[in-house]
């Protein structure tokens, strides 16, 4: 059975959530990841009677389903430090509050146990989302950063994250932090850390998104063969490199699209992420998720992009072979030549 192929809301927020199904059916996707954003999801209403029925039929309507959700904005703010004007304008009032920063840490927690309430409600089993991290603004390790700090970094992470991951075992909901930077786990060995952190708990994976990981020069296919227990999602986005001396990696705070930076993101399919390789990947560990495209392309207009995005992507894929190249070929009459 082919893989379904769903359109994440995040970038579409600012639609209407009715508006953006019937965009997405009409250009052929099988279901929608639903971000907490915009009037498509609101974690705080999961109990509100009628409230996850309204949702669904609105998917029955188009013909989509839903096999995961997510909550990047909130989750971000969890560990986050500082907390500052950034998240003031993607939290929300609620989470927002009057400001103080842990008081912003404390909902933005309580929202993510909503969020899995929420998962469980909608009859899905997977969030994605973003951890933030107390640790991230001392990346560069200059001036000099003690070990200590960057341990009791990753214990604030287990501190914090692990009642939110208590609640996610009580609805069977799992959490896929995609690795990113600004985020505890954005590249290999802090991924390997950020688990060791959390002893390696099963409510806690990851979502595979190549983008991130193309221009920081880590090798997005040997990411799913490494963690292949623990992709719980994937997200796909593409990363076009210009890394010619002058555009370089941290990306000079220019901003999207701007042709001095070292790197861009782009239509799934126009960039340099190696798809059938990491499809081939993905079928090798099993993962028979949802291949949810996450559309961003400052140069391109997005109902262009985001059909084109669908039709390039399923080129690569394929379903995964059902019988094994030694019992293909058991018998000398079988046998390859040589």
């Amino acid at each position: 059975m082919p893989r379904p192929y769903t359109l994440f809301t995040g970038q579409w927020a600012d639609l209407p959530f009715e508006e953006v199904a019937k965009l997405a059916s009409g250009w052929g996707y099988d279901g929608l990841e639903i971000a907490v954003s915009g009037d498509h999801l609101d974690a705080w209403r999961w109990d509100e009677p009628g409230y996850v029925e309204s949702k669904l039929a609105v998917l029955e309507k188009y013909n989509l389903k839903v096999w995961a959700i997510s909550n990047h904005l909130k989750g971000q703010a969890v560990c986050d430090d500082p907390i500052d004007f950034r998240h003031e304008a993607i939290v929300g009032s609620k989470v927002w509050g009057d400001g103080d920063p842990e008081g912003v840490r404390q909902r933005a927690a309580e929202e993510m146990k909503h969020t899995a309430r929420l998962a469980k409600a909608l009859g899905v089993d997977t969030v994605v989302g973003f951890t933030g991290s107390s640790i991230w603004q001392y990346v560069a390790m200059f001036p000099p950063v003690p070990e200590k700090v960057i341990d009791a970094g990753y214990q604030d992470f287990a501190d914090r994250w692990n009642p939110i991951l208590d609640v996610f075992d009580e609805c069977g909901v799992k959490f896929a932090h995609e690795v990113h930077p600004s985020e505890i786990a954005y590249d290999y060995w802090t991924t390997v850390r950020t688990l060791e952190a959390i002893g390696h708990r099963e409510a806690f994976g990851l979502n595979w998104d190549p983008s991130h990981m193309m221009w920081q020069g880590m090798d997005p296919v040997s990411f799913i063969w490494d963690f292949k227990d623990r992709i719980y999602h994937v997200d796909c986005k593409d990363t076009k490199l210009r890394q010619t001396g002058r555009n370089t990696v941290l990306g000079s705070h220019l901003a999207w699209g701007d042709p001095r930076r070292g790197w861009d993101f782009v239509s799934a399919g126009r960039g340099d992420v190696p798809w059938e390789s990491s499809f081939r990947a993905l079928a090798a560990i099993g993962y028979d998720g949802p291949i949810s495209i996450e559309w961003e392309d400052a140069g391109m207009d997005r109902l262009h992009g985001a059909p084109e995005a669908l039709a390039a992507l399923k080129k690569f894929d394929f379903p995964a072979s059902n019988t094994s190249f030694d019992a293909a070929f058991s018998s000398k009459d079988q046998a390859p030549a040589t």
